[in-house]
This record gives C-alpha cells, sequence and structure tokens, in this order.
C-alpha cells in the first residue's frame, strides 16, 4: 500500500482523508469531504452504530455565535467578554488542608472552586466507620459533617466564589451542607452559585460510586433539580457527565452520545416531577473530558452543543435559552504517564487549548505529577500557569471559534454528531438512558480494550510508554501520614456528635427516613438535619434502611 493510499484515523477511529477541500455540494452539513462511504467504512470498523445523514445546509449548521443551534458557542463574544472559568480541581486529607491549597489557588488567580471528596464521602460512610478504613482522605477530602464544611470553607464567603463539587450519590447531602453552611454566613440562598455534579447515570455506567438502586437515585436527582430551581436559582443542579466514561476508555461520539442521552433521562424525570423545561434546562451543565487528539476535540464540543440544542428543540420545542449546552472540561487524566511525568505538561497545554477552542465555559487542567499521587503545590500552579497563558498570550480570546470553516474541522464535526445521534437513537430504542447501562458498559469496555491493544501492539504510539523510552530514576514520593488523618478525622467526628443535641438529630434523622418514603422533596429535611448535627453517614444510612442499596 502506497503513503498516498493509506489512511489515518483519528483517536475515534473516524477516518481523515490526506486532504480535505470545500463541498461540492451545498446540501451537506459542513465544510468537509468525509463521504457517506469513508464515514460508514469508519463507523463499521470501530463497531458504532450509523445513521442518515440530515442534509442541512452548511450554513444552518453552524449558525452564528450565540444563535442556535450553537456549533460556534452559546455567547456571541465568548472570550471577547471575559475569558473561561479557571477552576482547579482539589481536595485531599482534611478539611483544614483543603482549605490551604483553596486560598493558595485563589491568591494564584482562580476564578472559581472545585471540591474532590474522598471515597467514604462519595459513597455515604462517616469517616469512623469500618468502611471507611484506610480510605478516609486518600482521594479527595473528608467531609461527614456541617462542622467539616465550615473547616472547608474557613475564611472563605460563599457570596464571593462558584463552587463546584463532584458528588453524585450524596450530591444531596454535600448541598445541604453548603446551603447550612450559606445560612450560617447569613448569604442569601439566592446569592449561592456553583455546581453539584450529581450524574447518578454515569456512575452505574463507568465511575462506581453508586448507593441506591436507579430508580431511587433518579427521585434524588429531580429533587436537587426541584430544589435549586425553587430556593437557589444560580446553582447548576447537575453536571452531566461524559468525562469518566472517556477517561473509562470511550471514544469521542460515544462520550457525546452517552452523556446526551442521560440528559434527556435526567429531562424526563424533571418533567415527570412537574417542573417546566424553561424553568430547570438553563440550568443544565455539562462536563467533557479533553484528550489528545487536537482537532478532534474541538470538533466534539461544538457537535455536542449543536446535537444537544436540536434534540432540545425537536423533542420540546425548548426556547434557545433551554437549548444552550453550558459546559466544563477537565484534561484527561487517563492521558497521563507516570513515565517521563514531564511530558504530560504538553499534553495538558494540547488539550486545555482544545478546550478552549471548543469552547469551554470553564477548564480544570491537570498536574504533570497526578499519575503518581495527588499533585504536588508546584504542579498545580503550573496547571493554572498553563490556562493564565492561554488566556492572555496565545490569542485565542480574540476571536469567537477561530476554527470555523476549516473543511477538516467542520467534517469531524459533522461525523462525531452523526455518531452520537445514532448512539442516541439506540438508546432511545431500548427505552432510554436508565435501561440502557448494560449496553453503554459494554461499548465502552470495546472500545477502552480496542485503545488498549493498539499501544500494546505500537499501532498506537504513547511518548515514554510505547516511543522515546528512557531509563528512570525511580521516584521519590511523599505521601501524608494517613493513619494519623484518619484517627484525627475519626476524633473530630466523635466529638462532634457528642456535642450536638442527639434528641434534635434523630428527630431530624426520622424526618428524612419518613420524606423517602414519601414523594416530597428530600432536600430540605437533609438542611434541616445537619443543622442539628445529623451527619453525612447517617442520612445515608436512613435512606439505605428505606431504600436499599444497587449491588450491580
Amino acid at each position: 500500500m502506497s503513503a498516498d493510499e493509506r489512511r489515518h484515523r483519528t483517536d475515534s477511529g473516524i477516518e481523515v482523508d490526506r486532504v480535505y477541500r470545500a463541498p461540492s455540494d451545498a446540501g451537506t452539513a459542513g465544510g468537509g469531504s468525509v463521504t457517506a462511504a469513508s464515514g460508514e467504512r469508519a463507523a463499521a470498523a470501530s463497531g458504532e452504530p450509523a445513521s442518515d445523514a440530515r442534509g442541512v445546509s452548511a450554513a444552518d449548521a453552524r449558525g452564528e455565535p450565540g444563535a442556535f443551534p450553537f456549533t460556534r458557542g452559546i455567547h456571541a463574544d465568548m472570550y471577547r467578554g471575559r475569558p473561561w472559568t479557571m477552576r482547579q480541581y482539589a481536595g485531599f486529607g482534611t478539611a483544614e488542608e483543603t482549605n490551604t491549597r483553596f486560598r493558595y489557588l485563589l491568591a494564584q488567580g482562580q476564578t472559581g472552586l472545585s471540591v474532590a471528596f474522598d471515597l467514604p464521602t462519595q459513597m455515604g460512610y462517616d469517616s469512623d466507620t469500618s468502611m471507611a478504613a484506610g480510605e478516609v482522605g486518600r482521594v479527595g477530602v473528608a467531609i461527614s459533617s456541617l462542622d467539616d464544611m465550615r473547616r472547608l470553607f474557613q475564611n472563605i464567603r460563599l457570596d464571593e466564589v462558584s463552587t463546584s463539587m463532584t458528588i453524585n450519590s450524596t450530591a444531596a447531602i454535600l448541598l445541604a451542607f453548603y446551603v447550612a453552611l450559606g445560612d450560617e454566613q447569613g448569604v442569601p440562598r439566592s446569592k449561592l452559585a456553583g455546581t453539584v455534579q450529581n450524574d447518578v447515570l454515569k456512575e452505574y455506567v463507568a465511575r462506581g460510586t453508586y448507593v441506591y438502586p436507579v430508580e431511587r437515585s433518579l427521585r434524588l436527582v429531580a429533587d436537587i433539580i426541584a430544589f435549586c430551581s425553587r430556593e437557589i436559582p444560580r446553582w447548576n443542579p447537575i453536571s452531566i457527565s461524559g468525562y469518566h466514561m472517556r477517561e473509562a476508555g470511550s471514544t469521542a461520539p460515544q462520550e457525546v452520545g452517552f452523556t446526551l442521552a442521560n440528559g434527556l433521562e435526567y429531562v424526563e424525570r424533571a418533567r415527570r416531577a412537574g417542573l417546566d423545561i424553561e424553568t430547570f434546562a438553563p440550568r443544565l451543565s455539562f462536563f467533557f473530558a479533553a484528550h489528545n487528539d487536537l482537532l478532534e476535540e474541538i470538533a466534539k464540543f461544538r457537535a455536542a452543543r449543536r446535537l444537544w440544542a436540536r434534540l432540545l428543540r425537536e423533542r420540546y420545542r425548548a426556547s434557545d435559552a433551554a437549548c444552550k449546552l453550558r459546559f466544563h472540561t477537565q484534561t484527561g487524566g487517563s492521558t497521563l504517564t507516570a513515565q517521563q511525568p514531564l511530558n504530560n505538561v504538553v499534553r495538558v497545554a494540547v488539550q486545555a487549548l482544545a478546550a478552549v477552542l471548543g469552547g469551554t465555559q470553564s477548564l480544570h487542567t491537570n498536574g504533570y505529577d497526578e499519575a503518581l499521587a495527588l499533585p504536588s503545590e508546584e504542579a498545580a500552579k503550573l496547571a493554572l500557569r498553563t490556562q493564565q497563558i492561554l488566556a492572555a498570550e496565545s490569542g485565542v480570546t480574540h476571536t469567537v471559534d477561530p476554527l470555523a470553516g476549516s473543511y477538516y474541522v467542520e467534517a469531524l464535526t459533522d461525523e462525531v454528531e452523526r455518531r452520537a445521534r445514532a448512539y442516541v437513537e439506540e438508546i432511545d430504542r431500548r427505552g432510554g438512558a436508565a435501561r440502557a447501562i448494560d449496553f453503554m458498559q459494554a461499548e465502552i469496555e470495546r472500545a477502552a480494550y480496542r485503545f488498549q491493544q493498539e499501544i500494546e501492539s505500537g499501532e498506537r504510539l504513547v511518548v515514554g510508554v510505547n516511543a522515546h523510552v528512557e531509563a528512570e530514576e525511580p521516584l521519590r514520593i511523599e505521601r501524608p501520614d494517613y493513619r494519623a488523618l484518619e484517627r484525627g478525622q475519626a476524633e473530630r467526628l466523635g466529638a462532634f456528635r457528642a456535642a450536638r443535641d442527639e434528641r434534635a438529630a434523630r428527630s431530624a434523622l426520622a424526618r428524612v427516613g419518613a420524606t423517602a418514603r414519601g414523594e416530597d422533596n428530600l432536600v430540605q429535611p437533609m438542611i434541616d438535619a445537619v443543622k442539628v448535627g445529623a451527619t453525612l453517614g447517617e442520612i445515608s444510612d436512613a435512606l439505605r434502611a428505606e431504600w436499599g442499596t444497587f449491588d450491580g
């Protein structure tokens, strides 16, 4: 096979032509030359379902920035008005240690907070229970009580920051802690700004921190959406997340298709709860990964925005405000290598550039040492500086969607949208996302297996892993004394319980259980409970007693 005959593929397996030219037929939906035949071959090779072309003109498909279908961005001026929010994810050990990192990042110019919680917190266990042993504070901050939340935000006013919390099964409880703390600080609930991830479907599909049966978890999701719409209108009640599915091995079209299918399931659950789509849809947010294939990732973000807008218009006749897909991006943790870790600086910069050129609303950039340990202060600062250099020095903020009209980028945008829509339609045929968990899992597993095979065979090169390999000295990694940390957290929690009004706490927990048996919204009873000293584990246990657990 000659060089000209040899075809190339994107990370997701989309075949790429040598040259892209203006389409000869103005009726095609883009500016590229991915033909139906080559697109179908790519779909067949990747095992992804195919769908029919839509026959929309290129101009209509792209639209104008800030106008439906938002291919070119959700704001007319995008970063000319103000840059994206630089929201670095942080959380480790105790609330005090994480608070120190928060205040350090804010002092370095970060514009929003993002909290990582440890596994016991994510799974609904207090730090002093046997189920938490060995995991307290290891992959995030341990938060078991309102007192922990006070220490986490010490000297930080909640009306002066926006806070994103990566929390799902226990999202309602962490939201209750945050609202209760805001009430203590005298902050009107209307001024609280932030996000809870609250995307439990992707936990069943890819991430694994589920607690309750699927239907009960979806009831909690709807309760949070309803509460936020009514009480904290600046809060994003859900961050519908493709990130974790991409980290588990999905392709870019799978990431978009599965994420939007999950989003449609949440829309349906909120509507069943009596909410008007125009009330809650403008506050829905999304969360995507940025990986290494620069132009495919840019196309992915553009395709996701356009497809979501079209789906909500087609299915619900939603307004422009409701159709806007607002998203946060994190650079790809699974792309970082333990070998030659400084190479990760370059990977993160490429991924961050993709997110910005794709029109992200906020961005987290990973530390170069995260394949080895929680990021060091030096790595965290360099990751933030990467964003600041992009914003201040690269020129990408000067104009909106600068790659619009690129034959290749427009062709990729069309192809990612086509494949993602095919996945949405397949999930529809299976009864919606809540009934298609096994299907999504299987598709991701196949894609992840293909990807790893390509690395091991040498077909896919990873610098420092199977190309340009060097002998390296073992790195010395400083680790906290986790046993002492866990012991101190348990002692603080014990003292907190001893000081509370036990009767009031037990009464509030009983109200949570009674509400779980009925149909009333659970969030306010949880706020009432944490204010009288109920802990995260106790509230989770009250729900487990009523609902049981999901055991896979």
